[in-house]
């Protein structure tokens, strides 16, 4: 051995070497244990950053690129590959772009249609609604889409908050037409999707969209010279009253259509869309979502939680939408056997609760579920990039840079935001409940409501922390922890106050669940004269031959809950009323109260003196209002 070292002699390694490692691995030990998610953070931030800069760039340059651009440029580039798949029939890009030509076509020669003019969509999930809106967008029309569940005076509501020179109804929704057309105001055209019509003055689109031109119509039109524009009108769901037309502007598509890159979505990917396209989800983030990665998406007409993963084995996909309670909706169905056998990668939504998040993962594989946090109108949006079970996002010092926001204390009884002594609003600390505010800026715009000015400034925040400042108010209930991860705590509305305390209804309904013969819980706050805030409330839905037990129901409550947050009062459904993105409507059943002469359904009370529930009658009712029966 010797021989060789002498010919081959070992190079001598320098003195520091051994340091230098010794410190890599004790920075690399001191960063898993003191910042876990610092690498994981820093690739979402470049892409943030990275997509936000070349959206600048592109302004600078005088290039406004719109999502609707970016869809010509793709029909352009790749034509023959599927963009939408429906009911089995393949629509490629091509197909697309030309028929949404021919509707711009039609309107161009037969709506006297303005560029900026608005135009009203009610229409339901089918290819010939993507057709409408991009045909309309190519003209540079504004186009409202209409909650196709909302009917009668609702409906009209809405159409009037957005003043629309046109509306389009589809061929399954004229029963709808017919009960709002003598109501709706004369200056309104309006076409169906048919190709006859047997309603007077109202025009037939479909026999003149297929004897149009495919021929694009002048870019000058759709051309836009400012992101800030508005395109699109997309109603807020009605969960606490009518529903309001969100101002959607060019910026906040390109936004909400990057959603699925960020998550990591690519152009090979088939995303399943089953949420309704009037929505945000559905529109922005999955049809928008596609044509930013250059996808394919399958649409289905309505969502069916029996028929969900057939279709994506069919259709091979691999990104799914949800919202609400549709992942819930999926773990209600009977165990079949292969439930693992697909390949779906990412699921992209918001409002999973922690319990269905574990059960789907459990029952449905290795799917990352992609939770994030926005409103429809909002100027704030978390992702929960990392994938840690109940949390809607994540920040950091960097992200509240690009994205300034502060969680502030809220005075439940007043309805309103503390403000101390000298006028200015206090944030919360780590782990407390506050209503999240985002700053309103250039960067940052908040384009508030259409037709509603009051509306909007409802939505706004002035003199927070310093004299001019400005931020948005979400209306949303946010807790951080030490971790930085944040998590849904409860909507304003749905945080009443009982007996001096805070009760959010989320981690009532949530207890409420647990117990096996309950299907669902919807928890809200009802007035009771002569007292002060709001007594709880829980509307419920029992599994399918299962019965209320309401010995087990008082144990669950009195055990974990606090006493102020135990349901006073309870009642019985049958179906739960619910919006169309899946969230529960509590509206009309505050208004409805506890009243058992003019409710039908099965009616208790939390009876404390027996420690009981019992059946709330006319008399038990009379006692409460007359405090005979103390809450």
């Amino acid at each position: 051995m010797s021989g060789w070292e002498d010919l081959f002699p070992l190079p001598m390694i320098p003195s520091w070497v051994p340091g230098a490692v010794a410190g890599m691995v004790s920075l690399h030990l001191i960063q898993k244990l003191l910042f876990p998610y610092f690498w994981a953070d820093l690739r979402y931030l470049l892409k943030v950053f990275i997509y936000g800069l070349r959206v600048e760039l592109y302004q600078r340059q005088g290039r406004i690129v719109t999502i609707l651009d970016k869809f010509v440029k793709l029909a352009e580039k790749q034509p023959h590959k599927p963009f939408l798949i429906y009911e089995g029939k393949v629509h490629t890009y091509q197909d697309v772009d030309r028929r949404s030509n021919r509707v711009a076509q039609v309107f161009l020669h037969h709506g006297a249609l303005k560029k900026g003019d608005t135009v009203a969509l009610l229409m339901g999930n089918e290819p010939d609604f993507i057709h409408v809106w991009f045909g309309l967008a190519k003209l540079g029309c504004v186009v409202a889409f209409l909650n196709f569940n909302v009917r009668s005076r609702s409906l009209l509501h809405c159409i009037s908050s957005c003043d629309p020179k046109i509306l389009v109804v589809g061929a399954d929704l004229l029963g709808t037409l017919e009960e709002i057309l003598p109501h709706l105001e004369k200056d309104v055209t309006v076409w169906i999707m048919t190709k006859d019509s047997t309603f007077p003055s109202v025009h037939s689109l479909l026999d003149k969209i297929e004897a149009a031109p495919e021929d694009p119509v002048s870019v000058n039109r759709r051309s836009a010279n400012n992101l800030k524009l508005s395109v699109l009108y997309i109603f807020t769901s009605g969960t606490t009253g009518l529903p309001k037309a969100a101002v959607i502007s060019h910026m906040q598509v390109l936004k909400g259509a990057a959603g699925l890159w960020a998550f990591g979505a690519t152009a090979e990917d088939i995303v399943y869309i089953t949420l309704p396209l009037y929505h945000s989800a559905a529109s922005l983030l999955g049809v928008g979502g596609c044509i930013e990665l250059g996808a394919t998406c399958v649409l289905k007409k309505k969502f069916s939680a029996s028929q969900f993963w057939n279709d994506c084995r069919k259709y091979n996909v691999t990104v799914i939408q949800y919202i609400g309670e549709l992942c819930r909706y999926l773990c209600s169905q009977p165990v079949k056997e292969g439930e693992k056998n697909h390949k779906v990668r990412l699921a992209v939504g918001n409002g999973i609760r922690n319990d269905v998040w574990r059960e789907f993962l459990d029952r449905f594989g290795a799917v990352k579920i992609c939770e994030f946090y926005g409103s429809t109108e909002g100027n704030i949006c978390f992702m929960n990039h990392i994938g840690k079970i109940g949390s809607v996002g994540r920040t950091n010092f960097f992200y509240k840079l690009f994205f300034p926001f502060d969680l502030i204390k809220y005075d439940f009884q007043k309805d309103e935001p503390i403000r101390n002594k000298n006028g200015w609003c206090e944030k919360v600390k780590k782990g407390e409940a506050g209503l999240l505010i985002s700053k309103v800026n250039a960067k940052n715009p908040f384009f508030g409501y259409a037709g509603n000015k009051r509306h909007t400034e409802k939505k706004l925040l002035c003199e927070v922390f310093k004299k001019g400042d400005l931020y948005f108010n979400t209306g949303d209930l946010m807790v951080q922890d030490n971790e930085n991860f944040l998590y849904f705590w409860d909507r304003i509305g749905d945080t009443f106050r009982w007996k001096g305390e805070n009760v959010a209804t989320t981690e009532v309904s949530d207890i409420i669940a647990m117990l096996d013969f309950i299907q669902e819980a919807n928890v809200y706050g009802v007035s009771v004269p002569d007292y002060e805030g709001k007594a709880g409330m829980a509307c419920l839905i029992l599994k399918q031959n299962a019965s209320l037990d309401l010995e087990q129901m008082y144990k669950q409550v009195v055990t974990c809950l606090p006493s102020y947050a135990c349901p006073l009062f309870l009642r019985v459904q049958e179906k739960m009323e619910m919006t169309g993105t899946f969230k529960q409507q509590k509206f009309r059943l505050v208004d409805e109260g506890f009243n058992p002469s003019t409710i039908t359904d099965p009616l208790y009370f939390l009876d404390n003196s027996k420690k009981a529930y019992v059946l709330l009658t006319k008399e038990v009712h009379e006692m409460i209002l007359s405090r005979k029966m103390k809450l």
